[in-house]
């Protein structure tokens, strides 16, 4: 099991059949990246249609490594048994970069109900009460500045641009990604690529 944790930037793989206890030894796991890597398209599924069903979860601070192992065998326990009126969903979960939740169903194998769609919001809910991270706040906005994932409230997003903290080129996690297409080719782009584009101006920042 692979994921991606921001703690120190390291890209974190968890032994085969280890147990979430774990979680306690951090030494024994392989960290192979001091560096933080953007890569993620090669965990998804392959066999999913392109236009599988996406939702992105942003956590409103890093896990730490307990609970994103933890978090880990939540979302393999939910993948495994996710249905929709007694069917299976063919479904997969992630944890991403220590911050990003994905939650991704293919529809052409089985629909997702509004009942299963509920169970999944439970999951997430579940997630917030057992660690106290808000993932349902579509204020703050997620941004690589200086090789790390900064948090930035829509409040202060003006600010930022015009003091050149964020300029066109910073890439921006689009969360607003709705299958797994958009997910592979749309999700972290340079901000000026963004809706943001369309409404800020980055004249000064942007090269040509």
């Amino acid at each position: 099991m692979i994921f991606f944790h921001n703690s120190g930037n390291f890209l974190c793989a968890r032994p085969n059949g280890s147990k979430g206890n774990d979680a306690e030894d951090p030494l024994r796991f392989n960290c192979y990246f001091c560096k933080m890597r953007l890569e993620y398209k090669d965990l998804l599924p392959e066999d999913f249609n392109p236009q599988s069903r996406v939702w992105i979860y942003q956590a409103s601070r890093i896990f730490t490594l307990s609970e994103a192992l933890e978090i880990e065998d939540l979302l393999q326990s939910f993948a495994d048994s996710w249905t929709s009126h007694g069917d299976k969903v063919k479904g997969s979960a992630h944890l991403f970069f220590g911050q990003f939740i994905i939650l991704m169903a293919d529809e052409t194998a089985s629909g997702v109900s509004g009942c299963s769609t509920d169970s999944s919001v439970r999951l997430i809910k579940g997630i917030e009460e057992k660690t106290g991270v808000s993932l349902f706040d579509r204020q703050n906005m997620a941004f690589v500045i200086e090789d790390k994932i900064q948090l930035l409230p829509l409040s202060q997003l003006k600010y930022s641009i015009d003091n050149e903290f964020i300029n066109g080129n910073t890439l921006y996690f689009n969360n607003l990604v709705v299958t797994k297409f958009e997910l592979e080719n749309n999700w972290i782009i340079p901000v000026k690529d963004s809706w943001l584009g369309k409404k800020y101006s980055f004249e000064k920042t942007v090269s040509s």
